[in-house]
């Protein structure tokens, strides 16, 4: 697998993650927040929210580290050519 492509499927990871944790903080704040002529609730389910969040940020680790590799790679494949 090239660098190049590692690099894209990281960036798509990082993506998801992004879009996970936008998620977990919508839910997070949607109990505080009031619908209509509804009041604002307050019950939010803490424990998913956190567990949604370190999901979150441990694929942003994952990926970021991927993105590592594959510059470290780049790097080798630069100074075997040169």
């Amino acid at each position: 697998m090239m660098p190049m492509e590692l690099s894209a499927i990281a960036l798509q990871g990082l993506e998801q993650s992004q879009g996970a944790f936008e998620k977990s903080v919508v839910q997070l704040t949607a109990g505080s927040a009031s619908t209509g002529n509804q009041p604002p609730s307050d019950v939010v389910d803490l424990s998913e929210a956190a567990v949604s969040m370190l999901s979150a940020k441990n694929g942003f680790d994952v990926n970021i580290r991927v993105l590592q590799i594959a510059d470290q790679m780049q790097q080798q494949a630069l100074d075997i050519l040169a």
